[in-house]
């Protein structure tokens, strides 16, 4: 009975050191670590500590989660994962798992940190709104321009179109021309050019920011100073025309231009040349800036 009592007493010593040796162990596996939260996904949390950049903490149904208060810090507050949030300092007690995670049993942190780290989120969010607004408003005003290039481009084809036909100036694209003949030291319009006059007038009147452009010449023969007040007269009544028939107002109106016998068509005086050389040349302008708009 003495030896029995002794086995029993033995059993209980030895049961007894295996389970402090096996809560020893269980104790020495728990870990604390101090650091601040880099970034959340889920259950997941990488913790920068001051030996490592990243520690990758695993919040489980079973951690405890709470905020320390009072003087001393020994309140605590049970709060929500949701707490955790990047930016805040927290305490974590766990033990690694076989991927050397921390799956934590006990997470701690200060009222004033937390404070401080919503208050960086706000801020960081606000920030990423705004980033974001302006993304937006760069991508609609890159989308407006693309709209208005379209237009452009398609203002420089109907532009090119006409310039192929009549040519251009240094300010202004010419969209349209006619030409009104005169019979030797005439300055009236034949009417078979009134209609031509009139139809150049109400195209002109479809084009943003036109100008009419007259201009008067003579031919070479009799003296300078007639041939001048012919091409005068000439540019004048066309104009009229233009004015009166066409309804053009004045504000699209450039001065009429006497040119005299300057820029002829042919050098030589032969009557072929001479007719084509009593003229009024009318040119309906389009500003180019206009146009680019």
């Amino acid at each position: 009975m003495t030896r029995f009592k002794l086995f029993k007493s033995m059993a209980v010593a030895i049961l007894t050191l295996l389970s402090v040796a096996l809560l020893s162990t269980t104790v020495s596996a728990q870990t604390k670590l101090q650091g601040m939260i880099k970034g959340r996904s889920g259950a997941k949390i990488i913790l920068q500590t001051a030996d490592s950049p990243k520690v990758i903490v695993i919040l489980t149904s079973s951690t405890d989660v709470a905020q320390v208060e009072g003087l001393l810090k020994v309140r605590k507050k049970e709060m929500s994962m949701a707490a955790l949030i990047p930016g805040l300092p927290i305490q974590v007690e766990g033990t690694y798992d076989a991927q050397n995670q921390l799956v934590a049993s006990k997470v701690r942190f200060k009222g004033n940190d937390l404070e401080q780290a919503q208050a960086i989120q706000a801020g960081l969010s606000e920030t990423a709104q705004q980033a974001q607004k302006n993304k937006e408003d760069l991508e609609e005003h890159n989308a407006a321009l693309t709209e208005q290039e379209k237009k452009i481009a398609a203002n420089k084809a109907a532009i090119g179109a006409n310039t192929a036909r009549f040519g251009q100036l240094d300010d202004y694209y010419i969209k349209d021309e006619v030409i009104v003949y005169f019979g030797n030291g005439k300055v009236k319009v034949e009417p078979k050019y009134t209609p031509q006059l009139v139809a150049l007038a109400e195209k002109a009147k479809t084009i943003d920011g036109y100008m009419i452009e007259v201009k008067g010449f003579a031919s070479a023969s009799g003296s300078a100073s007639l041939n001048q007040k012919l091409s005068e007269d000439r540019a004048n009544n066309v104009a009229q025309i233009l004015l009166q028939q066409g309804h053009i107002p004045l504000t699209n109106m450039l001065a009429p231009a006497a040119m005299g016998e300057s820029r002829q068509v042919a050098a030589d005086k032969k009557a072929d040349s001479e007719a084509a050389n009593r003229r009024v040349r009318v040119r309906v302008l389009q500003n180019k800036a206009v146009a680019g708009l």
